[in-house]
């Protein structure tokens, strides 16, 4: 295998990636990236391999999630003060249904290109270049928004950053609170159609809380009762971007992207010959694999291979995207290579992917109940092959959208239209959200196994 340098991946096949109309201004923005710093550090990284480690062993559990695209035109401290409530509301309710520490890992401060199916779109009769997330084109469909625009990653660097900050401040700074982050919970039971279903677990919690409070334990106290561990992931798709936040960590001298703290390959990318798998074999981050439906079982062996050569826990997560109707044909047979290879992987359902409709109206959507069909199979499932079912990557705001049918928001076709504000693809809204954690909870419960140690913190 040739040597590896973070610049080797531009030798190699590459796919989803635009055509600049300056290679010296790129070259430039490139150079001035490669001089900023670090927007994560690899200590925070390491943490978080460590963290999935736990995951893989089946003693903690995955929760990733957030934004389909992030925008420039909404960077609002109220929408990821929002995404981050109702994110920890989901993680306090999974650690209670899983009886183990959720890792808590955003799609966010990074989540900036998109995969396209297509390299142009057509509106009608004029045809355009794709948009493939701010930090390549604009949103808007005129010739002039639809040129990449290299200057565009310094904005995606200047977001990232800011964002970076305000999620620091949030998980450390109180707003994180165990007793606070309940009572937002109950206020959602309480106003939820299915009270009396979520008012049980929602109980038992406050309960648990009382009982902490009793051996006096109490935020004011404990450090781990009023403050989280919170991660940052990203699809790497701008490999020119992610190459110039490529640094040596000074204390280990290994390569590790400073992008954010895990970021994963997409299904359209993840040819184990072409230009993103030769990129992340080289960085040392916990790095994620979308499966999809044409994934083959000799390519995830040659993936394992390149990306993680020595088994290391915590460095691969196979996130399983197939759709409702597919994840039975494809995930068993996915799931039985890796145990003939005797391979230790984190196993993620992301039940969003595969479950994409266009709607009577026009509007592409996701209905509730596809998204937890995939989700109760990919349990079930694991529970028959006896591997473990390690967590859940979800698109989903903090935002009352209506993006997706169903759920206790009663989201119809018809209403879509209301508050569809997705860039990409639709996303779960809050109390959307919430629900699938409450299902999750329940699905976790009923197959938890005696001994499994309870969690203190979440």
């Amino acid at each position: 295998m040739s040597t590896w340098t973070p610049d080797s991946w531009r030798t190699k096949p590459i796919l989803q990636v635009p055509t600049y109309p300056s290679q010296t201004e790129l070259e430039s923005v490139e150079a001035r990236l490669a001089s900023f710093p670090p927007l994560v550090f690899a200590g925070e990284a390491r943490d978080l391999k460590a963290s999935l480690a736990e995951v893989a062993a089946g003693r903690a559990f995955l929760l990733q999630g957030g934004d389909c695209a992030e925008s420039f035109a909404e960077h609002h401290a109220d929408h990821i003060r929002d995404f981050f409530r109702v994110f920890l509301q989901m993680a306090v309710v999974l650690t209670h249904g899983a009886s183990k520490p959720v890792v808590k890992v955003g799609r966010i401060a990074g989540q900036f290109a998109k995969p396209r199916s297509a390299d142009t779109e057509t509106i009608d009769g004029v045809e355009l270049p794709s948009y493939r997330g701010d930090i390549i084109n604009g949103i808007d469909f005129t010739p002039e928004a639809r040129i990449p625009d290299p200057n565009r990653q310094l904005e995606a660097y200047r977001q990232s950053a800011a964002t970076l900050n305000l999620l620091r401040a949030f998980s450390a700074g109180g707003f994180a609170n165990l007793s606070r982050v309940h009572e937002w919970t109950m206020g959602f039971v309480k106003d939820s159609n299915w009270f009396p279903r979520y008012e049980e677990v929602a109980q038992k919690i406050d309960d648990a809380i009382e009982f902490l409070g009793a051996l006096g334990l109490s935020p004011e106290n404990t450090p781990v009762l009023r403050e989280t561990k919170f991660f940052t992931s990203h699809e790497a798709l701008l490999l020119g971007y992610e190459q110039a936040m490529t640094r040596r960590d000074s204390i280990t001298n290994d390569w590790y992207a400073t992008s954010g703290h895990m970021i994963w390959i997409g299904d359209r990318t993840r040819n184990p010959d072409h230009a993103h798998v030769e990129y992340f074999r080289g960085i040392n981050n916990p790095i994620g694999v979308k499966c999809g439906p044409s994934m083959s079982s000799d390519d995830l062996k040659r993936l394992m291979d390149l990306l993680n050569p020595k088994d290391e826990a915590g460095r691969l997560t196979l996130i399983a995207r197939f759709g409702s109707d597919k994840v039975n044909e494809h995930l068993p047979r996915l799931i039985e290579t890796v145990k003939s290879e005797g391979r230790t992987v984190v196993w993620c359902c992301d039940p969003m992917h595969g479950n994409v409709v266009k709607a009577s109206s026009g509007y592409k959507t996701r209905p509730f109940d596809r998204i937890l069909s995939e989700v109760k199979s990919f349990f079930d499932i694991h529970r028959e092959m006896g591997t473990i079912a390690g967590g859940v990557h979800v698109e989903m705001t903090g935002r009352d959208v209506t993006e997706c049918t169903g759920g206790v928001s009663a989201v119809t076709e018809a209403s879509l239209s209301d508050r569809y504000h997705t860039h990409c693809d639709p996303r779960l809204n809050a109390s959307q959200a919430l629900e699938l954690a409450f299902l999750i909870a329940e699905e976790m419960h009923g197959q938890r196994t005696h001994g499994t140690p309870k969690a203190v913190g979440y």
